[in-house]
């Protein structure tokens, strides 16, 4: 299989670009689920000392409307689809590229969805 290739054996819709499982993102959650919104507003204002509304933590997941978007403006979201109009960025004749994998190291979440694209690249 090519990277042009991707195995369609699952249902890659809530899956992001990036490999993340936008069904497992507790921002998508919380877009219907106020004591998730509010745990993460808590948390920012924690973390960040950034005071969030609850009603502006929401997303419809990266394939939804971006102007629902958590982060509309994703770099991964505008290499990958808006540049270069691919669904994944296992696509991308460059992967996995080393901004990607920079970004991969960032956390435990982003490192497994950068195997995931890996694997459905494979597979």
């Amino acid at each position: 299989m090519t990277n042009h290739e991707v195995s369609m054996s699952q249902n890659n819709q809530m899956i992001a670009a990036c490999g993340l499982n936008c069904s497992e993102c507790d921002i998508l959650q919380a877009t219907n689920n106020k004591e998730i919104a509010q745990k993460i507003a808590d948390w920012f204002k924690k973390e960040k000392n950034i005071d969030v509304k609850i009603k502006d933590i929401h997303c419809m997941g990266c394939k939804g409307d971006r102007t629902k978007h958590w982060s509309p403006d994703c770099w991964i979201l505008e290499c990958c689809i808006d540049k270069k109009g691919l669904e994944f960025c296992c696509l991308c004749e460059d992967f996995p590229c080393e901004r990607l994998k920079e970004w991969a190291k960032g956390s435990k979440k982003y490192s497994d969805a950068l195997s995931k694209l890996k694997e459905m690249v494979n597979n």
